[in-house]
């Protein structure tokens, strides 16, 4: 049984359950409204579960929207920027 790992970041407007199924580690979470970078060290795949994210991948200008159920990449040793403005959730996939 993976042991579940729960993170919280930026004072609490994010937050989220790790766990490592029988594949690579993943995570789930909730993202509260407001604005907040993150940096990675793996490439990531990140599903929008339910609400809406805007993202701007690092090194690029153009904001991308993501409605529930789109998926997008971030690539490793880089980052991301990620804003809502209502809660949404995600499920973060380490590859």
């Amino acid at each position: 049984m993976s042991e579940t790992v729960h993170n919280t970041y930026f004072d609490g407007g994010v937050q989220s359950l790790g766990f490592q199924p029988d594949g690579p580690k993943a995570t789930v979470g909730v993202i509260q409204p407001g604005a907040y970078h993150f940096d990675t060290v793996a490439p990531e795949r990140m599903t929008v579960v339910s609400g809406e994210l805007e993202v701007l991948l690092d090194g690029t200008t153009d904001w991308q929207q993501h409605a529930t159920g789109t998926v997008f990449t971030v690539d490793g040793h880089s980052g991301f920027e990620v804003r809502t403005t209502h809660p949404a959730a995600y499920l973060c996939e380490f590859l």
